[in-house]
């Protein structure tokens, strides 16, 4: 192996990617599987073609179902797919879900299953899996942020909230987690090609208006987060935490 492909190599890891069914999340997966690390796939639904493309590329996968925007019992699925798999060394906390409307009419459930999901258990589950981690003394948490993190946006209400909360869990975690080994960032992908967008893309007004506004003129894809996942998930990067690294195209610095 080159010197370049070692600062990346995760050979022995078991990575942790919620909604990896698809979209952002197959991605990432792909990308931690090419480095080497086999891969727990978490979603409500399952996912065999993330699987197939992790064994295609000579990893193991496990796929997990569970629903994130109930409650569960996150100590007893992480030591279920640790007995199942092997001990998590990388976490990958995808999982999103988005409701549209306005202000005077966003509704109190919409809140509910948007915040579940985004924010209450992206942290307990954190929670449970870094007990491992700390214990290990080694650990790479990995949270997807957004644009509303740092922005307002329109017609997103619990979104937003629940993407400014992560911003903030990730350096609260970060801060309390560094002691032991355990790194916690996040990456902030901008205007991507996905179903979460599918709405955006499909108005020629907010499509021409987004455009517009990105530096590099297109939307991005989900292989352009390949880099910035592995960059945070080596254990070369022991002294990066606490950080949120937007993924763009220059959308926050017009």
């Amino acid at each position: 192996m080159s010197e370049i492909a070692d600062l990346f190599d995760l050979t022995g890891k078991w990575a942790l990617v919620t909604g990896a069914r698809g979209g952002l999340g197959q991605a990432m997966a792909r990308a931690l599987a090419m480095a080497g690390a086999d891969i727990v796939g978490l979603g409500s639904t399952p996912m065999p073609e993330t699987g197939q493309l992790i064994e295609a590329s000579g990893r193991r996968f496990l796929g997990v179902q569970a629903d994130l925007s109930q409650p569960n019992d996150f100590r007893a699925l992480v030591a279920q797919m640790e007995e199942l798999a092997g001990p998590i060394d990388i976490l990958v906390n995808n999982a999103g879900i988005i409701r549209r409307a306005d202000v005077l009419d966003y509704t109190e459930a919409d809140w509910d299953v948007v915040t579940n999901v985004n924010e209450k258990n992206l942290f307990f589950l954190s929670q449970a899996v870094a007990r491992g981690m700390v214990s290990r003394r080694f650990g790479r948490i990995i949270n997807i942020a957004s644009l509303l993190s740092f922005q307002g946006g329109i017609r997103v209400p619990a979104y937003t909230a629940s993407k400014h909360a992560v911003a903030g869990l990730t350096k609260l975690m970060a801060n309390e987690l560094a002691a032991s080994g355990v790194t916690v960032n996040a990456i902030a992908p901008g205007y991507m090609e996905t179903d979460n967008t599918a709405a955006l893309r499909a108005d020629p007004d907010r499509q021409r208006q987004i455009l517009e506004r990105i530096p590099m003129g297109r939307w991005g894809v989900p292989d352009d987060l390949a880099t910035a996942v592995l960059f945070l998930a080596t254990p070369r990067a022991s002294y990066v935490t606490g950080a949120i690294i937007p993924v763009d195209g220059g959308w926050l610095a017009r």
